[in-house]
């Protein structure tokens, strides 16, 4: 890439414009064709970003040709936006494809392990189909004459895609179903340390599209090297973001002046509760905390366990496959596991035993299948953070009041907002963690990371992106879905009048305080 430069200005939404300075070359990105109109850019004016002519030149030629394909695409019917999506879906679904890109995706990052990434490949993707086959999503999509509405569904545009290294396949396809399922164009910007695997997604993608007869340039890719400039222009020129990975990521999303949908930092907590089956919640704790290493962001960080319990249910944790750290095996990790404040990239999200023999601990250790670090609560504790790998903290409650405190204590430190779980037979206590604490999602006697993304036992959508509501600084407050990818224009007829008296609205706060 050439090291010749220039100021340039994007643009940015009418409300951003105050105070933003003029600089001597303006590059127009309006993109669209005079037969484009219904998928015109947004109006122009300018915030200042650095960048080379490639970069320029490739952002706006990539937003070209996604309107472009969403021209053709236009005026499909219900029946070929599904095929579309099918398409997509059978692209990483097919059990060949979706061993290559697991064995690709960990060879590439280092993260995770290949026989969880074929299940979350093929599992996600199976899921998220069958979610949308149920649902219309273009022309009328709802028609109810006794109110007079009728609702249309309508593209939202070119989606820019913020991908993460943990799921460089899962995660791209996961969103470009959705996106297709509003009959969009979806622009992918892969995290660098993944964008092989993605890149390799991304053609599997366009050639499905392809076997259908849909547009291939309804998916596409940011070129290498990924570089910020290019991210950012590319959510500066999309019609909406959808940022998955870090809470960077999310906030240079929300900050682009482009409609964004970000998620939230994960931290899960999860209590054992007194009345709990101690061997089934083990057997699932240990079954999500290690799929794929630990890469989830609904993987369980922390455990907290009633006092009448606790060492039966380190007793069956370690039947399921824990190793109980010992107070200098502790100093190991932490020693290990964080390196100038940061996590170290060696052990995250890596095998038991290589964790284990990364940080020194015992042979034993070696051939557990994740690692209890017990603690008091201590919100400047590292590990009371969220860790991405084979560590799970541990902290006794003295009763069940306690361990709702320290639920809150642990989401405030961070992840606030996306979930929390409980294994127990009282099925109040699930209820009040519902009513007190300021998460999306409350599970209850289920393996996490299978669960809160959707299940085939559950009611929530498939997703790898959950939204965190306000708590977590989120613009959604349920599992990423179909919902979030497309416009709705209301139809609206009038029909007999639906006009209360005052009395009906009024008369019980006309009882009770009268009208003066």
């Amino acid at each position: 890439m050439t090291a010749c430069r220039r100021m340039y200005q994007v643009l940015v939404p009418e409300k951003f414009q105050a105070g933003l300075k003029s600089v001597a070359l303006r590059v127009n990105l309006r993109l669209q064709k005079p037969d484009q109109s219904e998928f015109m850019a947004k109006p122009a004016v300018s915030a200042v970003i650095d960048a080379s002519d490639e970069e320029i030149s490739s952002v706006a030629q990539l937003i070209e040709r996604a309107r472009g394909a969403m021209h053709q695409f236009s005026g499909a019917d219900q029946a070929r936006v599904d095929e579309a999506v099918t398409a997509v879906a059978w692209s990483l679904y097919k059990p060949e494809n979706a061993k290559r890109l697991a064995e690709q995706a960990v060879d590439d990052t280092g993260i995770g392990n290949v026989a969880d990434k074929i299940i979350k490949n093929q599992r996600k993707t199976f899921g998220t189909l069958r979610d949308l086959m149920r649902v219309r999503t273009v022309g009328i999509i709802d028609s109810d004459s006794g109110n007079g509405m009728v609702r249309y569904g309508k593209p939202v545009g070119v989606v820019a895609a913020i991908t993460p290294s943990t799921n460089p396949a899962a995660t791209p396809v996961n969103k470009s179903m959705m996106a297709l399922k509003g009959a969009n164009a979806i622009v992918i910007a892969p995290s660098p340390a993944g964008w092989s695997s993605t890149n390799a997604t991304v053609q599997l993608m366009r050639a499905a599209l392809t076997k259908v007869g849909a547009p291939e340039d309804l998916v596409q890719i940011l070129p290498q090297p990924v570089s910020r400039n290019m991210t950012k222009l590319l959510m500066e020129q999309a019609d909406l973001i959808v940022a998955t990975g870090s809470q960077n990521n999310v906030r240079a999303a929300y900050s682009s002046g482009t409609p964004a949908i970000g998620v939230g930092a994960g931290n899960v907590p999860v209590i054992i509760d007194s009345s709990a089956d101690l061997a089934d919640a083990a057997q699932k704790i240990c079954a999500s905390k290690t799929f794929d290493n630990s890469t989830s962001c609904s993987s369980e960080n922390s455990l907290v366990i009633l006092d009448d319990v606790y060492e039966d249910a380190i007793t069956a944790l370690q039947g399921a496959g824990a190793y109980r750290c010992s107070q200098d095996e502790k100093n190991l990790i932490e020693d290990k596991l964080w390196v100038n404040g940061n996590l170290n990239r060696d052990l995250i999200a890596r095998d038991a035993n290589v964790f284990a023999a990364g940080v020194g601990l015992a042979d034993d250790a070696r051939q557990a299948r994740f690692f209890l670090v017990e603690e008091v609560f201590d919100a400047n504790s590292r590990f009371t953070d969220e860790k991405l790998s084979l560590v799970l903290t541990v902290y006794r409650a003295r009763d069940f009041d306690h361990a709702v405190a320290l639920v809150t204590d642990i989401l405030n430190v961070q992840g606030r907002g996306h979930s929390c779980g409980i294994h127990t037979a009282d099925q109040s206590q699930p209820v009040r963690l519902a009513e007190e604490l300021d998460v999306v999602r409350v599970l209850v006697n289920q393996a996490h990371t299978f669960g809160n993304g959707g299940s085939f036992n559950n009611a929530l959508n498939f997703t790898l992106s959950m939204g965190c509501g306000t708590w977590g600084g989120n613009s959604i407050s349920e599992n990423l879905n179909y919902r979030h990818f497309i416009n709705i224009t209301h139809l609206v007829r009038a029909v007999g009048e639906d006009k209360p008296s005052e009395e009906d609205l009024f008369g019980a706060y006309f009882a009770r305080h009268g009208k003066d």
